[in-house]
């Protein structure tokens, strides 16, 4: 089985889709993150991280793995 994760949240990879490990719904739907509990903002940052200027790319983690900046 193939895992990974959205967000904090186990999501695993079934029928040609990736799908949430705890109830099986589409990840298309967003989920707040595990680890600051928010959205992510409109332009699809990091909610605890936001617009960092001059970053390629950036994760907070998550709580899931150590976060980076880019």
């Amino acid at each position: 089985m193939i895992t990974s994760f959205k967000r904090g949240h186990l999501i695993v990879y079934q029928n040609n889709n990736w799908l949430y490990a705890d109830d099986k719904t589409s990840i298309k739907k967003e989920r707040v993150c595990k680890h600051c509990g928010k959205m992510p903002t409109r332009e699809g940052y990091d909610a605890c991280l936001g617009f960092i200027p001059e970053i390629k790319s950036a994760c907070c983690g998550h709580g899931v793995e150590r976060g980076y900046q880019i």
